[in-house]
């Protein structure tokens, strides 16, 4: 007999959302068959069963589970039938005798058995910060949950206990409001999201804003949309020709394709061009990657674009397929509106490139007033790593690329 447990996948995760059972209670499936879809923060993954056998389904649909929970176990029809959690089938007379022949108290040995402890990593660290033995503080979070306050009034740095805490806004609201709320639980995505935005708010960030004639580029993608539609099945875009100028103009202004490393004061300076792209999803954004995008072409970009988009819809998409961005763009205008936007940093990226919508406006060419189309555009930058004259540039060779026809017309 096998347990199946949610594993510590790396990437921080440290809870799970069982979405859906790929299989009934009591099915026979065979090794690697996937019995069940488990959406994390970062993508809905596929669960396999180790071995072969009978599904026993622990956790039920829509279920949390955390590090260690266990999902299912699968083993013969005996085994099933007398499985206990964490207690394989074929052990469990062994366990039964040994109790009887001891003659202990009542009790005793539910005294001897380890407290299950809660908690997250970082709820972990800062008990190990303040000398807090965490096997001994009660946790009042959700299940015994610990959290932060927790720890921090066992170490004497919390609430005091004659005081009072302070009544919450939420507790408040529902208060006054009782009949008139609905609170909505949030998406794991959303929740890494929240996350994610909070570590990108600590971020000192200033922000460049500039215009680019998209004329050429409007021209060219509309000259071969049709025929890359029909000769390779490909979704032709303004993307990939941006993603490609993007990168010629990181490899002229490297410090935007790097890292900063807040404990050693130093900036990681990457020489791959892995380009994040913000994609809308039915539970909230994500973060796609076109992994080595200079060692690609617009149409590979394009088709590569089309699978991923396909996958976030589909809630197929891989861990490893939003992984080590060196940069990311988000194609605001690809939605239809904004004029100007200021998009906020993926950590641990040190910009973000923020693309508007590409519309007809008047420019001043030689003295002459003409039409074209222009694309605005920003850079939201890390202010510790890149000055706002670094962002100029970084804009202006962009500008240049985009805006040149032979360039263009070269990818």
């Amino acid at each position: 007999m096998k347990e199946i447990k949610f594993v510590d996948v790396g990437e921080g995760i440290t809870e799970g959302h069982l979405v859906k059972w790929l299989v009934k209670d009591g099915d026979t499936v065979k090794e690697d068959q996937s019995v069940a879809q488990v959406e994390t923060d970062k993508a809905v993954v596929q669960v396999p069963a180790p071995i072969g056998g009978i599904v026993k389904q622990v956790t039920k649909e829509d279920g949390i589970l955390h590090i260690g929970d266990v999902v299912a176990a699968i083993g013969t029809a005996d085994e099933i039938k007398n499985y206990k959690i964490g207690q394989p089938a074929a052990a469990a007379p062994k366990a039964v005798s040994t109790v009887a022949a001891q003659k202990t108290t009542p009790g005793a040995a539910q005294a001897s058995k380890p407290k299950e402890v809660i908690a997250t990593p970082a709820v972990r660290k800062l008990a190990h910060d303040l000398d807090v033995d965490i096997g001994t503080v009660t946790g009042t979070g959700p299940n015994g949950r610990i959290l932060e306050n927790d720890v921090r009034t066992a170490a004497g740095k919390g609430v005091p206990s004659h005081a009072a805490p302070p009544q919450k806004f939420s507790e408040v609201l529902e208060q006054k409001h009782e009949e008139n709320i609905v609170r909505e639980p949030m998406s794991m995505t959303r929740k890494a999201i929240a996350r994610n935005m909070e570590e990108s708010w600590k971020i000192p960030r200033a922000t460049h804003m500039d215009l680019i004639n998209a004329t050429e580029l409007w021209n060219l993608v509309g000259k071969e949309k049709k025929k890359m539609q029909d000769e390779r099945q490909v979704h032709l875009t303004f993307l990939p020709f941006i993603i490609k100028a993007l990168v010629e103009a990181l490899k002229e202004n490297p410090h935007f394709n790097a890292s900063y490393d807040h404990d050693k004061q130093e900036i990681i300076v990457k020489k791959y061009y892995n380009i994040g792209l913000a994609a809308e999803a039915p539970d909230g954004l994500k973060v796609v990657v076109i992994k080595d995008a200079d060692k690609k072409s617009v149409v590979q970009i394009a088709k590569e674009i089309q699978q991923l988009h396909d996958k976030v819809l589909k809630q197929t998409i891989a861990i490893e397929e939003m992984k080590d961005t060196s940069i990311t763009i988000t194609n605001i205008g690809s939605l239809g509106g904004g004029f100007l936007a200021v998009a906020m940093i993926n950590p641990p990226d040190v910009a973000i490139i923020g693309i508007l919508s590409m519309r007809d406006w008047p420019f001043a060419d030689n003295g002459k007033i003409q039409i074209g189309k222009i694309m605005p555009f920003t850079i939201t930058f890390d202010h510790r790593v890149v000055d706002g004259a670094e962002a100029v540039k970084l804009g202006n060779a962009l500008k240049k690329y985009l805006e040149d026809p032979d360039f263009l017309e070269m990818l």
